[in-house]
């Protein structure tokens, strides 16, 4: 990949937990965009949905989330997918309570969750698959249309304004994200062999194949699409992995606060498949970060010079790789996983 719009950063200048080897940190050069992108989708948050309290998303110092992971990401569209990885993020916090009563319920199907409220899982207004599953592509609106549906809306209207044909890979990638992820915490997984599958599609592999492919200007060829999810796998590992170890704390306590017995997290999987402690399961998952990580720049390096498959999946491949690197770099700094006395 010709780097264009990122910019190599010094090692020195940050911390990987010895989790990245010899792989360098790349960070977007334009740093406006991308918190202009968060900050708007907060505003809008905040004035159609409701009011954001002890909040942290994607914005952090010194490293930010979407300019770590999508350093190449096309000058036009940093905005933008910025605001909708921030929509993400704000959407992330009501889900969790969704998925706990998915997780809590026997009975629980795709009826149910349509009925749950986002701020109240005993409300009687539309779910999150209301705004994400129905008529995801459509860019109508109506007086009854759920403010985030409203956002959605607008973000599908900004980002056809600009690629028509990628915004509805994006969209169509999101929608179906939302419907697999309700399917992944229903079960208690008792390895961590069976628990990753499921990881690889709640830490958002659909989403992030779309937010790089409209990001980057990436056209993956139809018949290429099987192979790229297939070579990306062991990257999405590491993103899942290393998203359930920084996140471990927080979602233990808020686990606790709604009573359940059970954290759909890495760390909680290994304690109960080898019986170890926290401290030896947070070893055992930074090893299968690093085994995964290893695994996945042997594939990006093996594929760089293959003629035998598209440049646009090669493309895709590294730029996974960099938001590997990315991710774990701004998961050691971001404020967003850092626990206090009101998470």
């Amino acid at each position: 990949m010709e780097y264009i719009y990122s910019e190599e950063v010094d090692p020195k200048l940050y911390e990987t937990n010895g989790l990245v080897n010899q792989l360098k940190l790349r960070t977007h050069k334009d740093s406006v965009m991308e918190i202009r992108g968060a900050l708007r989708a907060q505003e809008d948050w905040s004035k159609h949905v409701h009011q954001i309290n002890n909040y942290h998303g994607g914005l952090g110092d010194p490293y930010s989330f979407i300019r770590v992971t999508v350093p190449e990401c096309l000058p036009d569209r940093l905005e933008l997918i910025s605001y909708a990885n921030e929509y993400a993020f704000l959407y992330d916090g009501k889900c969790l309570s969704v998925f706990s009563c998915l997780h809590t319920s026997t009975n629980f199907d795709l009826d149910d969750m349509e009925k749950l409220d986002l701020q109240d899982t005993n409300g009687n207004a539309h779910g999150i698959l209301e705004t994400f599953s129905h008529d995801v592509l459509s860019r109508e609106i109506g007086p009854s249309t759920r403010p985030e549906k409203r956002i959605q809306a607008q973000i599908l209207s900004e980002m056809i304004a600009i690629d028509r044909p990628r915004a509805m890979v994006t969209m169509k990638a999101w929608a179906k994200f939302v419907q697999l992820a309700a399917e992944t915490r229903k079960s208690d997984f008792k390895t961590l062999e069976a628990y990753l599958p499921s990881r690889i599609i709640d830490a958002g592999e659909l989403i992030w194949y779309g937010t790089l492919t409209f990001g980057m200007g990436i056209t993956i060829p139809e018949h290429e699409k099987c192979l790229c999810m297939e070579l990306a796998k062991p990257g999405y590992a590491a993103l899942g992995l290393a998203n359930d170890l920084f996140s471990w704390e927080k979602e233990r306590i808020a686990a606790e606060k709604m009573g359940q017995n059970y954290v759909f997290n890495a760390i909680w999987v290994i304690m109960q498949e080898k019986a170890v402690d926290e401290s030896e399961a947070k070893e055992i998952c930074s090893d299968e970060i690093r085994r995964y990580m290893a695994e996945f720049t042997q594939v990006v390096e093996s594929t760089k010079n293959d003629q035998g498959i598209s440049k646009e999946l090669r493309k895709y491949l590294e730029a996974v790789l960099l938001s590997c690197i990315g991710n774990i770099v701004w998961s050691i700094y971001c404020p967003r996983y850092r626990v206090s006395s009101d998470c």
